[in-house]
């Protein structure tokens, strides 16, 4: 079978009837062999019968979700190709095909784009339409290197083989998100192709959900890219407290009629250690998602690991706290010369505040090291059925040697009987 249309279902009864018969109808006209499969969600309206009688099959999925219903639609489907859309009339299944020509022409993902083919009025809210998709859309193209011009359009094609092999894990509206995400990350063919958008054809409000949806389509995509997440502020936060604390040390800095003193050294302190912290963890995440599969490896934290030994972090982190401690010396000798009597701060914080930092820096760049390099650990990833399916091979395998072996001892006896007495 060439293509599956799957659509997810939750109370679809005035609209899933009409999108089965125009899927089945597009499939009919242009002789795709085909069918339509209805993700039912749960629905209590009757949608399974209508889809049914209309010509679909329909598979229960119990996990609710957006996502959850799609991925088992995606599982249960026959079909080499997919085609995911949504049971509520909005999109044309009477126009599938561009999607398949796509599809049969080696491409991985094949998105909807509903800016280019036409938002009919009333069909889009303006708060998605003018702020919404085209944010988070263009967040998507920002973090990831994508091309991709409508991340959330619901009319989309796939291989289904290349789309499984993904791992998809989101059970929610974000899974839009994820599937665009996981196969650019991935380096599959991913095309877009225009499309239409109508307003649905049903009387109660849709499932989704704007500002909660919302939410969790922009926190998928800080928590899939770590140099957003933490690397880029923690470096702006770094150089900002590196430039500003510098300055200070040697004395305060006047602006026109503004005046920093020892108070901002104190602040470009903490800029420069959560700054330095947040860029660790950008490191961690980048070695952990890669060991479990969540992102592809990356080369440059690959040859930084190699590069930055669990003995050159230590080194570095013990160069750190030598220097914090000659400077917290040197502030000891400073009090000295006042006799240990009371201390101007302007002086005393100029020597105290950077050794602190230094200090704290240390043992962070330690505990770092340490850190990463159990992240590095490699470990098996062989699953009780791995095991399992291993002992079966190698039972079968000593199965096949016993045969051939009782073979070999029978052929002999053959052929000795055979052979004629002298």
């Amino acid at each position: 079978m060439e293509l599956t249309v799957v659509m997810p279902c939750l109370n679809e009864a005035e609209t899933v009837e009409v999108c089965v018969r125009k899927a089945l109808a597009c499939m009919e006209e242009h002789g795709v062999q085909g069918e339509v499969l209805i993700a039912d969600n749960g629905s209590t309206d009757g949608s399974q019968q209508l889809a049914r009688e209309a010509g679909a099959r329909v598979v229960h999925v119990e996990e609710k979700g957006y996502g959850n219903a799609l991925m088992g639609g995606i599982r249960a489907a026959r079909g080499k190709y997919v085609i995911m859309g949504d049971a509520d009339d909005s999109y044309d299944f009477t126009s599938l095909m561009p999607f398949v020509e796509q599809l049969r022409d080696g491409a991985d993902l094949v998105m909807g784009n509903r800016f280019k083919g036409g938002i009919a009025p009333g069909a889009m809210p303006p708060l998605h339409r003018y702020l919404g998709n085209p944010v988070l859309s263009f967040v998507g193209r920002l973090f990831f290197p994508s091309v991709i011009g409508d991340f959330h359009c619901g009319l989309r094609g796939f291989r289904r083989d290349s789309i499984l092999r993904l791992g998809l894990q989101t059970s929610g509206m974000e899974f839009a998100s994820e599937m665009v995400v996981r196969s650019t990350l991935a380096k599959l063919d991913v095309r877009e192709v225009p499309t239409t958008l109508s307003p649905d054809g049903r009387s109660r409000p849709p499932h989704l959900r704007s500002w909660r949806d919302g939410w969790r389509h922009l926190r998928f995509l800080l928590l899939y890219s770590p140099k957003w997440l933490f690397f880029y502020p923690g470096l702006v936060m770094m150089i900002l407290g590196l430039v500003a604390g510098t300055a200070l040390t040697f004395g305060p800095v006047e602006i026109g009629e503004l005046a920093f003193d020892v108070d901002t050294l104190v602040g470009s302190s903490a800029l420069v250690v959560i700054g330095f912290q947040a860029v660790l963890f950008a490191v961690f995440t980048k070695v952990y998602a890669a060991e479990e599969g969540f992102l592809p490896e990356s080369r440059r934290i690959r040859k930084l690991i190699d590069i930055v030994s669990l003995e050159k972090g230590l080194i570095a982190g013990g160069l750190l706290a030598l220097a914090g401690v000659v400077g917290l010396v040197m502030s000891l000798v400073h009090w000295q010369v006042r006799s240990f009597g009371e201390l101007d701060p302007r002086e005393s914080l100029r020597l105290v505040v950077p050794s602190a930092t230094a200090l704290v820096m240390s043992f962070q760049t330690i505990f770092a090291a340490l850190f990463v390099s159990i992240l590095g650990i490699r470990r098996s990833r062989e699953t009780s059925m791995d095991v399992a399916a291993q002992a079966a091979e190698e039972a079968a395998e000593a199965v096949t040697r016993e045969e051939a072996a009782k073979k070999e001892a029978v052929e002999a006896v053959a052929s000795e009987e055979s052979t004629p007495a002298p």
